[in-house]
């Protein structure tokens, strides 16, 4: 069964930091790309960050760019997402998902096909 685990959201002042972790089961973690995504209540989900399995290449959302870093611990099944100089803006539910192959072509939902949970982080001001 494959499972997506999100953890480590909270609440934070702005400016601050969270470091989210999506451990994932159930599938060969090499063969698939990871991404985060966001949604707030009443708005659609939007792609904060991607990374392929295979060359690690990334995506970042022109709103986390130089504040977000994304990462994967391949032996742990494991893929992070740093989250520095958090906003306000940045409160929402967080999704990690599982791509449908190795590769993001434009991160979007349509390229994912297994979700988390989701884990809230709020960031007040």
């Amino acid at each position: 069964e494959v499972q997506l685990v999100e953890s480590g959201g909270g609440l934070v002042q702005a400016g601050g930091s969270l470091t989210l972790s999506c451990a994932a089961s159930g599938f060969s973690f090499d063969d698939h790309a990871i991404g985060w995504f966001r949604q707030v209540p009443g708005k659609e989900r939007e792609a904060v960050s991607c990374i392929s399995s295979s060359e690690g290449d990334t995506y970042y959302s022109a709103s986390v760019k130089g504040r977000f870093t994304i990462s994967s611990d391949n032996a742990k099944n494991t893929v992070f997402l740093q989250m520095n100089s958090l906003k306000p803006e940045d409160t929402a539910v967080y999704y990690c998902a599982r791509g449908l192959i190795s590769l993001w072509v434009f991160c979007s939902e349509v390229e994912f096909g297994s979700w988390g949970q989701g884990a809230q982080v709020t960031v007040s001001s």
